[in-house]
């Protein structure tokens, strides 16, 4: 049986249990319509590794040998359509790159395959480049500043926010491609 929790139901301002600090969100499996254009998307312009494919119909792919940051697979979706904007359901992920170094290569990588992307952003905290995948899946590419740089109110709330980022300085911030890239 299903209960719909409304937002009512719990606290919502200050927890008195949080959960611990040191979580982490540790991979997404993603429905998509084309397993190979995904790959090519994931993998050939984003720089995934493929770890494995799970049968004809689903890939594992990672970065830094890890055994999955992201499952692909077309099991339910094969040939399916992107669900209308107005949809409820995931807006976007984000794949945190640890430098802005590293964000800059992502950003470098979509350019040169002549991907566009929907937005950029500085929110203080981050800087993030969104982009959608072949599946309208949408994407934040980001890097977060150390917490000591965030900006912060009078009264030392946190004040991200949504203000302009500067593409040519970002992307002068790469590291030249490696070999293959």
């Amino acid at each position: 049986m299903s209960h719909h929790v409304q937002s009512g139901d719990w606290p919502v301002a200050h927890v008195a249990n949080p959960i611990t600090p040191d979580m982490r969100i540790g991979h997404i499996h993603l429905r998509v319509a084309d397993l190979d254009r995904s790959l090519r998307f994931y993998c050939g312009v984003l720089g995934f590794e493929l770890t494995q494919y799970r049968g004809e119909r689903a890939a594992l792919i990672s970065a830094g040998g890890y055994h999955h940051h992201i499952a692909l697979n077309t099991r339910e979706s094969l040939g399916g359509v992107s669900p209308p904007k107005e949809s409820t359901g995931l807006d976007h992920f984000a794949i945190l790159y640890p430098t802005r170094a590293g964000l800059a290569d992502a950003l470098r990588r979509l350019v040169a395959t002549n991907i566009g992307f929907e937005r950029v952003s500085d929110h203080g905290v981050s800087e993030s480049v969104y982009v959608r995948d072949p599946d309208g899946i949408g994407i934040e590419l980001s890097w977060d500043r150390p917490a000591e740089q965030w900006p912060r109110t009078t009264t030392g709330d946190l004040a991200a926010g949504d203000g302009p980022l500067d593409l040519q300085d970002l992307l002068q911030s790469a590291e030249p491609p490696k070999q293959g890239s």
